[in-house]
């Protein structure tokens, strides 16, 4: 039988770090290529007995719910937001499954075939899934290591009108980079000159090397201002408690929520109920703080083992910024290398990461890759480190024999 598949089918692109796992699944392959918290460092006690609390209350617990979430969960969110100078009600926040669902809901609410969002170069690469899916145009602003460049910026907001400019300031993916205070205050001002929106992406921000220096969120940059409504902020647990409890949230003005509420309600009516209830009583009662701290702490050692491995390996011409906090490295190597032929010499040492060009709009970056950091036993990065140093070596002898 021939099925017939809407149009926009034509537009679902494949994640690559999806289908370097299943390539890899199986195999004797040390993956640096996914973005995994480490399971060793999960709370699994604590969320177990906010399991068993939830349970407490009998079947409502299990019950449906609202399409905005769990309202207790939504006021103590509020509050933790407070801290970091978001102000904001439970009615501009809805609970998503995963940060994930907020970029695909917050697409489907803006985005008509044709229309551009802004996005930096290079930048997370289901998000760009997504926006493609709805056969939008991501165009990339010229990006370095302290953030988009405001020259850039404006030209292009006023070459393409976009719906909205999608970021991550904090430690992004995949570049790991932090923005400073003038590009986000640039960029949030650019912004509400010309009349766009900042889509904000934040699962990684926590998740900082050193606890003492903070990042203000665009949206708190915005609400200095006075008025509100011009960024749509989104976080997740996902990096900070587990994957696996599919949690996160969007924060906008109430106008959008609401909207992106309607859409949510066609897609899944509302996200799991009994993890909601399930994290509203791990925050009571559980340290959370003092976890991303210890949590923090091991990535950190993590990183710093992985970037004295490749310092010894003494690769020519290949380069990387230590990031302060988040889960990734984006390693730039010499011109004429290509990172999806280096995967493959990779996968046969038994070694995995994501080739660079996934990361942008417009596919170039074909010279550099994503490591990640946190997911691998620090004992076995030594064996990963120097698998990938067979693979460069293997490639290196492949292109003199071409």
């Amino acid at each position: 039988m021939t099925h017939r598949f809407s149009t926009m089918t034509n537009h679902l692109g494949s994640s690559a770090v999806r289908d370097i796992l299943k390539v890899t699944q199986g195999k004797d392959i040390l993956s640096l290529a996914g973005g995994l918290p480490a399971e060793a460092f999960f709370p699994v006690e604590a969320v177990r007995e906010a399991y068993e609390r939830a349970l407490s209350s009998g079947g409502t617990a299990l019950q449906y719910g609202l399409t905005e979430g769990f309202l207790p969960l939504r006021e103590r969110l509020c509050e933790q937001m407070a801290a970091d100078g978001c102000r904001v009600q439970p009615d501009e926040m809805l609970m998503t499954t995963g940060s994930q669902q907020s970029i695909d809901l917050i697409a489907r609410i803006f985005l008509d075939p044709e229309d551009v969002v802004l996005v930096e170069a290079p930048t997370y690469l289901s998000a760009l899934q997504v926006f493609q899916s709805y056969q939008a145009v991501p165009v990339a602003v010229e990006t370095d290591e302290h953030g988009m460049l405001p020259d850039d910026l404006e030209a292009k907001l006023l070459r393409h009108h976009p719906k909205f400019v999608y970021v991550i300031p904090t430690f992004s993916n995949p570049g790991g980079n932090v923005w400073s205070l003038e590009r986000r205050e640039a960029v949030v001002e650019l912004c509400r000159k010309h009349g766009v929106l900042i889509f904000e992406d934040d699962p990684y921000g926590k998740v900082k090397f050193n606890p003492d220096i903070n990042f203000p969120s665009l949206f708190s940059i915005d609400q200095q201002y006075g008025d509100t409504g011009n960024v749509i902020y989104t976080s997740t647990f996902s990096k900070t408690v587990a994957p696996g409890v599919r949690t996160g949230w969007v924060m906008a003005d109430a106008s959008i929520i609401r909207i992106a509420a309607k859409a949510k309600q066609a897609s899944d009516l509302h996200s799991s109920l009994i993890d909601q209830r399930a994290l509203y009583e791990l925050l009571g009662f559980f340290d959370l703080q003092g976890h991303i701290r210890t949590v923090s702490a091991e990535y950190h050692a993590r990183m710093l083992k992985m970037t004295s491995l490749m310092k010894d390996r003494k690769w020519e011409d290949t380069s990387w910024i230590e990031p302060q906090g988040g889960m990734f490295m984006w390693v730039q190597m010499p011109e004429h290398v290509k990172a999806d032929v280096l995967l493959q010499h990779a996968v046969r040492e038994g070694v995995a990461f994501v080739p660079g060009q996934v990361f942008y709009s417009d596919g170039s970056g074909y010279n550099r890759m994503r490591v990640n950091f946190t997911h691998t036993d620090p004992d076995l990065l030594p064996e990963a480190i120097a698998r990938l140093d067979r693979a460069f070596r293997s490639y290196a002898a492949a292109s003199v024999s071409v």
